[in-house]
């Protein structure tokens, strides 16, 4: 691991800065990333031995053009065919991969695309992942909602017209426990037709609890598949088991929910193996739970405070590209999210081809709705953002924006009867 990973800050305690340093110098303090923490839920599956035995075999300098001709010719992509499609050999017929990509969107989507937002609550974490804002260890503002200014928040959301909301916190137990976050929840089925979590990963019967509140769904980051990367990206906390986090969305679909979303952040590890293995594992829960609902993200890492330094792995718009229309035609049928992360630019592109999902009116910030839909300062205490977005176009302009380029902007598509 490069030290240029560690990045030290004037924004760091020097109680902090002590501990940082002791966790790089010293990896006997960090717990093993393999071995589970008391209170988590083992599970058997075979969905992580099915996933990982691909991608630890997987070698993309080995497919050549010919291989991705025939997987572009191919009605039905399978593994190899989308092997092939991910490989540096596919670079150069992006365009008939976009083709694609786009008869198989329009094939199950029509030319729909869904509007969400997404509605930070909390900010503090008991993690300590080197690439993120909400670390442990980075000296921000942190702000915990509570019920009353969650609803307030809410209230603007839906005042707006948006009809879905991402709820997230940051990944403190202690501070955001499993019942403040069911009461989120609850209030959030009063003004919202879809009520999706990023939350800490928890166990089945958790979800379960969850569902009954009113979540629909839950996404769940892996950050990165290379388990020896992520034990040097996640120092601290129980994000730092990365099995647990591995059958996160299986547990959440035995506790009841219909849906689950999949990503990894490109750009901590090879974002081929990556791209890889949130389609596989998709397509391995989605044979295992034919009922459920299930969506892919591709987000590319963004600069956040104290890590401005950090020298991630570049992937670029065109890899980007080439990785969404991968997965559109390996997996026809399953939604595809571009969030705020990418350029309006790229977002306008890309619903045209592969998306299907993007989000709208977003902060990532903690309790500053009201001023970002007003316009003007309020007397509302925030928390600090967890990453920059590059596209802060508010619900209203978005929704406009995907009607101008003749797409249908849809709000929800589910019925309670």
């Amino acid at each position: 691991m490069e030290n240029n990973f560690f990045v030290d800050s004037e924004q760091l305690s020097s109680e902090a800065l002590n501990r940082k340093h002791q966790l790089e110098s010293d990896p006997s303090c960090r717990k093993n990333h393999m071995e589970y923490l008391p209170g988590m839920e083992i599970i058997e599956s075979d969905v992580c031995d099915n996933v990982m035995s691909h991608v630890n075999a997987y070698d993309c300098t080995q497919y050549t053009e010919d291989q991705v001709k025939a997987a572009l010719e191919h009605d039905t992509c399978t593994i190899e065919d989308f092997k092939a499609l991910l490989s540096p050999a596919a670079e150069p017929y992006l365009e008939q991969m976009a083709q694609r990509a786009r008869l198989e969107t329009g094939k199950h989507f029509g030319n729909t695309v869904y509007l969400f937002t997404p509605l930070y609550i909390a900010n503090y974490c008991e993690n300590y992942c080197v690439y993120c804002g909400f670390n442990c260890y980075n000296h921000i503002k942190r702000m915990k909602l509570t019920m009353e200014q969650i609803e307030k928040e809410m209230q603007i959301i839906a005042d707006s017209g948006m009809e879905e909301i991402l709820i997230l916190t940051g990944e403190s137990r202690a501070q955001s426990d499993v019942e403040y976050i069911g009461e989120a929840c609850r209030l959030a089925r009063r003004y919202f037709r879809m009520v999706g979590l990023e939350i800490y990963p928890v166990n089945t019967d958790e979800y379960k609890y969850l569902h009954e509140c009113g979540a629909d769904y839950v996404t769940v980051f892996q950050e990165t598949y290379d388990a020896e990367r992520y034990e040097q990206l996640h120092l601290m906390g129980h994000k730092r088991v990365w099995p647990y986090r591995f059958d996160a969305q299986e547990r959440a679909l035995r506790g009841g929910m219909r849906g689950v979303a999949f990503s990894a952040l490109l750009g901590l590890s090879d974002f081929r193996r990556d791209a890889l293995a949130s389609a596989l594992h998709v397509h391995y829960l989605q044979r295992k739970y034919p009922h459920a609902e299930m969506s892919l993200s591709c987000p590319r890492l963004r600069p956040i405070i104290n890590n401005d330094n950090i020298n991630p792995l570049d992937v670029h718009e065109k890899q980007l590209c080439q990785v969404l229309c991968a997965y559109r035609i390996f997996l026809p049928y399953v939604g595809i999210t571009v969030s705020s992360r990418e350029s309006a630019r790229f977002r306008n592109g890309i619903v045209k081809i592969a998306a299907t999902k993007v989000s709208a009116g977003v902060s990532t910030g903690i309790g500053d709705h009201e001023s970002k839909y007003s316009g003007r300062e309020t007397e509302q205490d925030q928390g600090d953002e967890q990453f920059e977005i590059d596209d802060n176009r508010s619900f209203e302009k978005m929704y406009d924006d995907i009607t101008d380029e003749g797409l249908q902007p849809v709000l929800n598509d589910y019925l309670y009867v």
